[in-house]
């Protein structure tokens, strides 16, 4: 079948039957065991004991701590849909001698799509909604971008380079700008060897780090331009306490405003639901959205999500009855049973990665 995409476009998605998601699930975890210790550190996605905020705390902590003055925002285009099941079956080749192994991860990459004409085969891809994809998509990306990326940044680049990845999503900072060109000049021919390309409107060199402010100032340029990783629009500015430049973090207002718009669809289908059942849907909604987006610096996008909400249920509960029997007074008291409290969920970049790595920084 198919699901739409955020931009328009379809992506097929592969339905299972619960013998081959066992089957899988067991071949992805003996698979994780040996590649574990193959990946490197900046690898952050589908990877045991890291998430998205793992790479967020990297991120940060290098923009703020190395010597990076431009940022490489990079997205490959289709990439699950384009990976070349031949390399992929070479790159399992390197550490998997059991053919059987390789012949039936060969049988579930050729599995296909069911549409209405029937099923409908493919010759490249990695089939979403499989339980093994997220990992075969790392291995791939292991042999194609991340040890090519590591053998450039030791033996070419000439000033500071870090790199953080979350699947097909990566971001880089480079020190010098010819540092930055000639890596970008690398990597679209690197990935076309293996039939993959950059995505045209979601990549982007741009001036970053502790000077940039002053410099487009100076320029006539105005604010810095921002990049998006994970939700978040990233951002030069300066820290209130010691005026030193630090990285600040805002929800992005296109999925905000997305999120916005399906809550309030939501809310309409349910206006005949009970107001406790709603408001217990809700207050499930607002939890998990606090449980993502409530990092350090991001408050007035909290606050400006949970207005929204707030008013969307006001009217949702106005348009029960003609009388307009639901006041502020009254929905105050249920809006202070039902929402949870705007409290970070997150600590400091810094402070987090420091823990978790103990000087062992994967961001060097």
């Amino acid at each position: 079948m198919y699901i739409p995409k955020a931009d328009g476009s379809r992506r097929a998605l592969s339905i299972w039957c619960l013998e081959d998601k066992i089957v899988q699930q067991a071949l992805t975890t003996v698979l994780n065991a040996i590649y574990e210790s193959d990946f490197l550190g900046f690898s952050y996605g589908f990877r045991q004991r890291r998430g998205q905020h793992d790479a967020l705390d990297a991120l940060s902590v290098g923009l703020s701590r190395r010597k990076v003055n431009w940022v490489l925002d990079a997205d490959i285009q289709s990439f699950f849909d384009r990976m070349d099941h031949d390399w992929i079956l070479a790159f399992l080749e390197h550490r998997i001698g059991d053919k059987r192994v390789l012949r039936l991860v060969r049988k579930w990459l050729t599995v296909g799509v069911m549409t209405e004409a029937g099923r409908e085969r493919v010759e490249r891809g990695a089939p979403q909604g499989a339980v093994i994809s997220p990992l075969l998509a790392n291995i791939y990306l292991h042999y194609v971008l991340d040890l090519w990326t590591q053998q450039w940044r030791q033996r070419t680049a000439r000033g500071d380079v870090i790199v953080v990845r979350y699947a097909d999503d990566f971001v880089l900072g480079f020190q010098y700008d010819f540092d930055a060109r000639s890596f970008q000049s690398g990597l679209r021919e690197r990935l076309g060897k293996f039939g993959l390309n950059l995505h045209p409107q979601k990549t982007q060199l741009i001036r970053f780090g502790r000077f940039a402010r002053r410099i487009c100032r100076a320029k006539g340029e105005g604010k810095p331009p921002t990049f998006d990783f994970l939700g978040f629009t990233h951002y030069c500015t300066i820290a209130r306490t010691n005026r030193r430049f630090m990285v600040g973090r805002k929800s992005i207002k296109k999925r905000m405003r997305s999120q916005l718009l399906e809550i309030k669809k939501a809310l309409r289908k349910r206006l005949h639901h009970s107001v406790g059942d709603t408001g217990a849907w809700l207050q499930r909604v607002l939890r998990g959205h606090l449980n993502y987006y409530a990092v350090p610096g991001n408050q007035p996008s909290l606050h400006y999500f949970f207005i929204r909400v707030k008013r969307y249920w006001l009217r949702a509960l106005r348009r029960r009855s003609q009388r307009h029997r639901m006041n502020w007074v009254r929905f105050g008291e249920l809006w202070r049973r039902f929402a949870p409290s705007i409290v970070l969920s997150h600590d400091y970049p810094a402070l987090r990665f420091d823990a978790k790595t103990r000087g062992r920084s994967p961001v060097r």
